[in-house]
């Protein structure tokens, strides 16, 4: 079985909502190319998605790898 590294693990329910975007994309900015980050939610953080398009188009590929209904969770790997 092949396990997936990743540089970072966030739950976003566990940052504060005035900087959970912020925290994100800080994560994110710290990851090295080829690097990827995991990113669990209560919700679609598609936000979040349009977000990374708009403030770091070109930089990311974005995956869901779970889809709800309660658990929404994401593989961001940085370029």
């Amino acid at each position: 079985m092949n396990e997936k590294q990743y540089a970072a693990t966030l739950h976003a329910p566990d940052i504060r909502p005035k900087i959970r975007h912020v925290r994100i994309l800080e994560t994110f900015d710290r990851l090295k190319s080829g690097e990827m980050m995991h990113l669990s939610n209560t919700h679609d953080p598609k936000l979040l998605y349009y977000q990374f398009l708009i403030e770091r188009e070109g930089t990311f590929h974005w995956e869901y790898v779970e889809e709800g209904p309660e658990v929404w969770r994401v593989e961001i790997e940085k370029r």
